[in-house]
């Protein structure tokens, strides 16, 4: 029986994970990505001589990686150097407070009490259980399964479990859910973040997405080499079950015979023959005709009004001083759900956006003998949500810097100062992200979130072309780095099942 072809169109986490399952079960597969090394969002940028990581900065969900090595007859540890972070963000207020969230529930409500009260406390530690509740209800039945229904998500729960499927709240915005929790308004502010885990206001995503607060208590891991090496790690997984990586390879169309997919044609001219393709891009690119009207019906393109967050980064080497930073660290205004009314609504960025930075140089893998100290730069991402509008506005020098100057102001009113000097950054836009990931319109998470029904919204992994399939973070389970390779998975596993079902 010959040997099915499978050409994988993106080397990011989804697209990796992808072609090293299909490979272990003997397709013929070549990987297929346009830029100069694998990884896609998972990316890493040159400033002033070092690498610094310019998109995920966070490893969690581990479980999902170290099944994929195992499948593969490897192992996880072997690949990457990870070490758990006891502290998983340092969060401060322009108007006063710093509090350090910590993977131990007790420390970490030790640390709210001190910080606004033990009824506060006591607030977390049952945000903490219904957390956990959410996650153990949608982990198996939809995190690791193929997308289901509304009606088949219930089946899969149980019609016997009606109430722990209530228990997610899907009717619920979390923002509301946390002020059944919460009353101190940083605490809704530092727990609603967790909407932007998937480009969505904690305004209008519904309160499952509580289920974040129990993935990081889980672990959150940092990794030696940065998340550079997490890419990298996978790369070299697919390739040792037999996948071909072709980098600086743009596929420009998706080709069909017959009403089934027949192969790729490169911006090169190139033709590559597939029995089928895993298209691991922003399924918008399919639905707005950019591989080819051929396949413009996989997918319906994302309306620039239900598109996720886009960011404005700054990845740089620099000086500090002032605030002690964490790894991870997050910078408040006081007005939290303004900031949001003004990128979903007004298409704009509020006066005094929260601000993330990941230092680089610190946490449990730094090296206390070359630790910052703030004599010598650091390397350093910050980063502002924006509107995912790169396609249809430019910003001009004169809009970033005067971002920037607000931006690194409310830095500045929380005890971060900066000793800046020329060319010490390198700044990304809506703009250019729309650039990188064409048809994406900036959005960094395919759809946003937003109400009960938008996880519904989200392609699965079988398309409506026979031969393709779907894979990444616009697709079904969702944004981040795990659901993405889970995405990969969920996409071999379709193609798997398809082709056996074609051999009977």
């Amino acid at each position: 029986m010959k040997q099915q072809r499978v050409i994988v169109v993106g080397g990011g986490v989804g697209g990796l994970a992808a072609a090293t399952d299909l490979a272990r079960h003997g397709a013929q597969v070549t990987v297929c990505e346009r830029a100069a090394e694998p990884g896609g969002k998972m990316r890493q940028i040159a400033v002033a001589g070092a690498g610094v990581d310019a998109g995920p900065t966070v490893f969690t969900m581990r479980w999902i990686f170290e099944q994929l090595f195992v499948d593969a007859g490897d192992a996880l540890e072997r690949r990457l150097e990870l070490a758990p972070a006891s502290i998983l963000a340092r969060h401060a207020w322009r108007d006063g407070g710093t509090l350090d969230l910590h993977a131990d529930v007790d420390r970490s409500a030790d640390a709210i009490a001190a910080f606004a009260g033990a009824a506060e406390a006591d607030g977390y530690r049952d945000f903490c259980r219904r957390s956990a509740d959410v996650y153990r209800t949608l982990e198996q039945s939809f995190i690791a399964a193929q997308r289901p229904s509304p009606v088949e998500l219930v089946r899969r729960v149980g019609f016997g479990r009606l109430d722990a499927m209530w228990r997610t709240a899907p009717m619920q915005n979390l923002w509301g859910a946390l002020g059944q929790h919460f009353r101190d308004p940083r605490l809704r502010q530092l727990f609603g973040r967790y909407a932007t885990y998937c480009g969505s206001s904690p305004l209008t995503a519904p309160a499952t997405l509580m289920l974040v607060a129990h993935v990081e208590q889980d672990g959150v891991w940092q990794v030696r080499g940065g998340m550079r090496a997490v890419a990298l790690a996978l790369a070299g997984l697919a390739e040792r079950q037999g996948a071909e990586l072709r980098v600086a390879t743009e596929v420009s169309r998706i080709l069909v015979k017959g009403g089934r997919i027949s192969g790729v044609q490169l911006a090169s001219g190139e033709h590559l023959d597939a029995d089928a393709v895993v298209f691991n891009g922003d399924v918008s690119a399919l639905g707005s005709a950019l591989l080819g009207d051929d396949v413009r019906r996989a997918a319906p393109a994302v309306v620039p009004a239900a598109r996720s967050l886009s960011a404005v980064t700054w990845c740089m080497k620099a000086r500090i001083r002032g605030f002690d930073l964490e790894h991870h660290n997050v910078f408040f205004a006081s007005d939290y759900p303004d900031e949001f009314r003004a990128i979903f609504d007004r298409r704009e960025i509020t006066a005094a956006p929260t601000v993330y930075l990941c230092a680089q140089d610190r946490g449990v893998l730094a090296d206390a003998a070359s630790a910052p100290s703030g004599r010598e730069p650091e390397r350093l991402l910050v980063l502002v949500n924006a509107p995912a509008d790169g396609d249809s506005h430019r910003w001009s020098a004169a809009e970033i810097a005067e971002l920037e100057s607000r931006s690194f102001g409310l830095l500045r009113d929380c005890g971060l100062e900066f000793d800046r000097t020329d060319g010490d950054a390198i700044i990304t836009t809506p703009t250019q992200f729309a650039e990188l990931f064409p048809g994406s319109g900036g959005a960094l998470y395919g759809r946003a979130s937003a109400g009960a029904m938008s996880t519904f919204q989200r392609p699965g992994a079988q398309s409506s072309v026979a031969g393709l399939y779907l894979a990444g973070g616009s697709v079904h389970p969702g944004p981040g780095v795990p659901m993405a390779a889970m995405s990969g998975r969920l996409a071999a596993a379709q193609w798997l099942q398809d082709l056996r079902r074609a051999r009977r």
